[in-house]
């Protein structure tokens, strides 16, 4: 019988937004964001102990995650930190403060299902809430085993949540759910001696601050590290305007920390992960059929098909293939959505008008103009790719990050117009070059 407590109790910051769906629409949006009794966002502790699990064999998983004989391990729910590192757990009974009632309108996401060609389907937009960038929440987890025999698992367990490979929420390989262990506060008890006596309150700070000394994961991992400066304008479409032009591009607030008070910033130019993953996963499907030999001219037309989108093996395998599909799989690489402040003259204004693709003559009345970026600070992009893939799908990833660092892979909207044109370097770092 069990009778030692492993006790920690952790404080998560999002480095990206999250996307923790309630799995209900509303009259606003399709997909909101699972809320609490205070009507902020929160982490389902299922999910995190789901996470954890899967990176466990399943035999092991099943002893320590339950399956028959019941859970040694038990997770809390993540609830949202106010400004001062604190939960607020009134019951709606005293007012939030402005830092929370940020959090009572979440940045929504606009998306579109796009097909094999990469080209938008009909009829299929669809928008989803997602919580704040930066924001802090805070658990706590209990692992019930023998003080020596089990402190093992116990430090592979804290391990795992520090590893570049744990994301939370839905959307991890599209740019969502990174985080990071801002504290991790480690203790120990003995059922029957001072477990009775642990304040099950999480606003009570219990043990000592262990996130410093937490060993390094074992997964095997690569971090594709890349610095991109824009060779001028670029833009990210919010896909709608302002007071001042038609097409603005996206932008986003983050919560931020200082000396532990949070705080939040004005709006940042966002680079999301979906554009970067999209742009990626087009160019990988032709290298990779390059370095297989699929040529045109030796592929049948009604074939075509087959070796584009999530046809393409290299794609599925590296950025993932739906439900049904034969290969059905979760893409092997992570990416990140990135922010960037920006000021007012840094936004550059262009006014267009539209042209009749029959005679080359201007539209009557088909004047329109759009904001653009003209902000040439470098952007530092990390990638992290699971390592086992085979040669050729390794190379044409690799390809295209040299086609993205030489701007012959321009990024965002207006590409056509000349604008998305970035350059810069690369390089990779394998999980246990520091180890």
């Amino acid at each position: 019988m069990y009778k030692h407590r492993f006790v920690a109790q952790i404080i998560l910051e999002a480095i990206t937004p999250l996307k923790t769906a309630s799995g209900k629409s509303d009259f606003i949006v399709d997909a909101p964001v699972l809320k609490d009794w205070n009507g902020l966002p929160m982490i389902l502790g299922t999910s995190i102990a789901g996470v954890l699990r899967k990176e466990f064999q399943e035999s092991e998983a099943d002893e320590i995650f339950g399956q028959d004989n019941g859970s040694r391990i038990l997770i809390s729910n993540a609830h949202l930190l106010d400004e001062t590192q604190k939960l607020h757990s009134t019951l709606g009974i005293s007012p939030k403060s402005d830092f929370l009632q940020k959090y009572e309108n979440l940045p929504i996401r606009e998306h579109t299902a796009i097909n094999k060609r990469g080209v938008a389907k009909e009829r299929s937009k669809f928008d989803e809430e997602v919580v704040f960038a930066g924001s802090r929440f805070k658990f706590e987890m209990e692992f019930l085993g023998d003080k020596e025999e089990d402190e093992a698992i116990w430090k592979r367990l804290l391990s795992l949540i520090n590893s570049p490979l744990f994301r939370l929420g839905g959307g991890s390989t599209k740019g969502f759910g990174e985080i990071k262990v801002v504290s991790c506060f480690e203790s120990s008890y003995i059922i029957g001696k001072d477990y009775q006596d642990k304040p099950s309150d999480l606003n009570i700070q219990k043990g000592i601050d262990v996130k410093d000394t937490i060993q390094k994961s074992n997964q095997e991992y690569t971090i594709y590290k890349i610095t991109l400066e824009p060779d001028s304008f670029f833009s990210f479409g919010a896909g709608f305007g302002d007071d001042e032009v038609d097409d603005i591009p996206v932008t986003e607030e983050i919560a931020k920390w200082d000396k532990e008070k949070g705080y939040f910033s004005d709006k940042q130019i966002l680079l999301p992960a979906s554009s970067l993953k999209g742009a990626l996963s087009h160019r990988v499907a032709y290298h990779y059929n390059r370095l297989e030999e699929n040529f045109a001219d030796n592929i049948p037309v009604e074939e075509f098909e087959n070796y584009i989108g999530e046809n393409n093996l290299a794609v599925a395998t590296i950025f993932g293939a739906s439900k049904g599909h034969q290969y059905e799989k979760k893409g092997k690489a992570l990416f990140s959505d990135m922010f960037k402040e920006f000021k007012s003259d840094e936004v550059k204004i262009f006014d267009h008008v539209k042209i009749d693709r029959f005679t080359g003559g201007a539209i009557d009345s088909a004047l329109y103009n759009e904001k653009v970026i003209a902000k040439k600070d470098k952007w530092e992009i990390e990638i992290v790719l699971v390592d086992d893939l085979n040669d050729n799908i390794k190379e044409a990833f690799k390809s295209t990050l040299e086609d993205l660092c030489n701007g012959l892979l321009p990024l965002g909207g207006k590409v056509n117009r000349g604008h998305g044109i970035f350059v810069g370097e690369w390089n990779e770092e394998k999980s246990n070059d520091s180890k």
